[in-house]
């Protein structure tokens, strides 16, 4: 006798990758990043039916026609705001971000920021590869100071945008860094982020290899990754180097490189990395380039800052349970009344 059963076949990454033809460009770093989120999916627990992916426009969002879930892509800029809107009514969902530099930065800055502020539940995936690869190369909101691109033949002059400086900033609850060409690291922020409640975000550093070819390949490389990247763990001294020789100490506010052998310095006096510090994660996000105050510091990457806070379709929803209970008996003509009155004499 065969006895039927509800238990469900565990869910894998081929159960979230649809029958699209992928269409990016051979060799884009959007490839490794989409395999990373179908890898890790499955091990979130929940139904191809309770995830959405909600893109803008850019090369990157191309990414809902790729996963066997839900998805939506959208107008430029305005994937945060379509995303808020289902989150308030569908708080159940599992709601994911795909946005670019270009998309969230610069047409889409204004929605990022208020999404942030309201610390939604979701998750923001920002592709960022210092480019506008999808209208063919011209420099974007990210591109550092002086690129020479198809709109800036003279080399730009605006100053860039830091995303994960601009998130701490719009108050942001969850602020992590990792590039395409690490899936494992990429891997754990990924899974991190999804467990926080609030809004992660999620910044990618993406090789574009038609129209920014090697923007981070001084992270990437073997030949220079040890000395130029640092991977920030909680609890852990900040220690980077071909031989993990050389830490960050705070002096002051001011973040020093110092050798572990040669300065008498310990692991115990260097920079130890606490997620929750709002004050150091201001300082950690500046990790950035050469900057005047501090001089070249390596890029890091990790999870720089997370915070609980409430989140907004909760506090949305337990305001509309509150007034219905306290309007049950109010008739209609009263409400839209309103409480202000005048007298006109």
């Amino acid at each position: 006798m065969n006895v039927e059963t509800n238990i469900q076949k565990p869910l894998t990454a081929k159960d979230f990758t649809s029958d699209q033809e992928v269409r990016w460009c051979p060799g884009c770093g959007d490839y490794s990043i989409l395999k990373q989120v179908q890898s890790v999916l499955p091990e979130i627990g929940l139904k191809r039916e309770e995830i959405v992916f909600i893109s803008g426009i850019g090369c990157s969002s191309r990414f809902p026609y790729y996963m066997e879930t839900y998805g939506m892509h959208s107008i430029h800029g305005r994937a945060t705001a379509i995303a808020s809107g289902l989150k308030a009514t569908r708080p159940e969902l599992s709601v994911w971000i795909i946005t670019g530099d270009g998309d969230a930065m610069s047409i889409g800055g204004n929605h990022f920021i208020h999404l942030l502020r309201r610390n939604f539940n979701v998750n923001v995936l920002l592709f960022n590869n210092e480019i506008y690869g999808l209208t063919k190369g011209q420099y974007s909101p990210t591109s550092p100071a002086g690129k020479i691109t198809k709109s800036s033949p003279h080399g730009s002059v605006d100053h860039p945008f830091n995303p994960l400086a601009l998130t701490l900033g719009a108050d942001g609850t969850f602020i992590a860094r990792s590039m395409d060409r690490d899936p494992k690291h990429l891997r754990e922020i990924l899974l991190r982020a999804n467990k926080h409640q609030g809004t992660s975000m999620v910044e990618i550093y993406q090789n574009c290899n038609v129209f920014n070819d090697g923007a981070f390949e001084i992270f990437t490389e073997k030949s220079s990754k040890k000395n130029e990247t640092i991977f920030i763990e909680q609890g852990k001294p900040l220690i980077f180097g071909e031989n993990n020789d050389k830490g960050i100490k705070l002096d002051g506010f001011k973040p020093v490189i110092v050798d572990l052998k040669s300065d008498n310095v310990s692991e115990n006096d260097l920079w130890i990395h606490d997620e929750n510090d709002r004050g150091k994660a201001s300082i950690l996000v500046r990790f950035f380039d050469n900057h005047q105050a501090t001089g070249h510091l390596p890029r890091p990457f990790g999870i720089f800052y997370q915070e609980d806070r409430s989140c907004y379709e909760d506090d949305f929803k337990m305001q509309i349970e509150k007034a219905s209970m306290e309007k049950e008996n109010e008739s209609l003509d009263s409400l839209l009344a309103g409480r202000n009155t005048w007298t006109i004499n």
